[in-house]
C-alpha cells in the first residue's frame, strides 16, 4: 500500500498557520485568544476543525496551499447557494473542506463519512442536555 501522505516530512509550507507544519499556535487544552482577549473560536468544534486541518496538513495528507484553495472553492460554492457571508458560517466551510479533502485523499469513503455523521447525530440527540456526547468506536 502506498502512503497517502505525499508531503510527509516536507515541513516547508510557509502558508501553514504558525509558519511551520506544527500545531499552528493552538495551546494544548485551550482555545487561543485573539488580540482583543476574546476566544478566536465561537465553539469548541470550530477549534477542533481548525486543529485537525492543521494536523493533517502537517502530517502531509495535503499541503496548506491545497487546503486554502479548496476552502476558497467551498466558500464560493456556499455563496452561490445563498450563504450571506456574514462570518458566522466560516467554520462550516472549514468542515466541508476537511470532509472533502479527507474523501479526495482516501482517508475516508463517502459511505464511512455518512455513517459516522449519522452516528454522531444519533448520539447527540440521545444525550441528555449538559452531559457529554459519547460515541461508540466505528465498527
Amino acid at each position: 500500500m502506498t502512503d497517502p501522505r505525499p508531503n510527509v516530512g516536507t515541513n516547508t509550507d510557509p502558508q501553514l498557520p504558525g509558519g511551520t507544519n506544527g500545531p499552528g499556535g493552538i495551546p494544548p487544552g485551550g482555545i487561543p485568544l485573539g488580540d482583543d482577549g476574546a476566544p478566536v473560536f465561537a465553539a469548541p468544534w470550530e477549534a477542533s476543525a481548525f486543529a485537525l486541518a492543521v494536523r493533517l496538513s502537517g502530517e502531509g495528507y495535503f499541503t496548506w496551499g491545497e487546503w486554502a484553495a479548496t476552502l476558497s472553492e467551498e466558500i464560493r460554492a456556499a455563496q452561490r447557494e445563498g450563504d450571506p457571508d456574514l462570518g458566522d458560517t466560516y467554520y462550516r466551510h472549514w468542515l466541508r473542506t476537511l470532509e472533502r479533502l479527507c474523501r479526495e485523499h482516501g482517508l475516508v469513503s463517502q459511505e464511512e463519512a455518512s455513517d459516522r455523521k449519522d452516528a454522531w447525530r444519533k448520539a447527540y440527540l440521545d444525550t441528555p442536555h449538559g452531559k457529554p456526547v459519547e460515541l461508540a468506536p466505528p465498527q
